[in-house]
């Protein structure tokens, strides 16, 4: 998987990386998303991308929650973007979207109660 934020959210969403018309709009959720991620604690500073050249390290270098982050931020930009016509799945995806972000924040306390 590609280390481009950009890039991988596109694969996740099924688009393809060469593929370039819905970008501007996948930017701007993007960049939504990591607003949201810094204001709940789960970015180490602030970021905006403008393009496939930002990678994921630049959003966090923890480990341990940088899969949650590329799974909610996907949900994220997906309920934004490309929102499924049915309300259960819409439903679903809000709650795994909760929880993530519970245990995002939870990680971002325990890391604080520690230092």
């Amino acid at each position: 998987m590609s280390n481009s934020i950009l890039n991988t959210i596109k694969q996740m969403l099924g688009i393809e990386e060469e593929q370039t018309d819905f970008d501007t709009d996948i930017l701007i959720h993007i960049n939504t998303a990591l607003n949201i991620l810094h204001q709940l604690g789960g970015c180490d500073e602030w970021i905006q991308i403008e393009g496939p050249s930002t990678e994921w390290d630049e959003v966090t270098m923890d480990i341990q929650k940088i899969q949650m982050i590329k799974t909610w931020m996907y949900m994220k930009v997906k309920l934004m973007f490309d929102p499924p016509i049915n309300s259960t799945l819409i439903s679903s995806m809000e709650r795994q979207i909760a929880e993530l972000e519970f245990r995002i924040i939870d990680n971002h306390c325990d890391k604080e109660a520690t230092t």
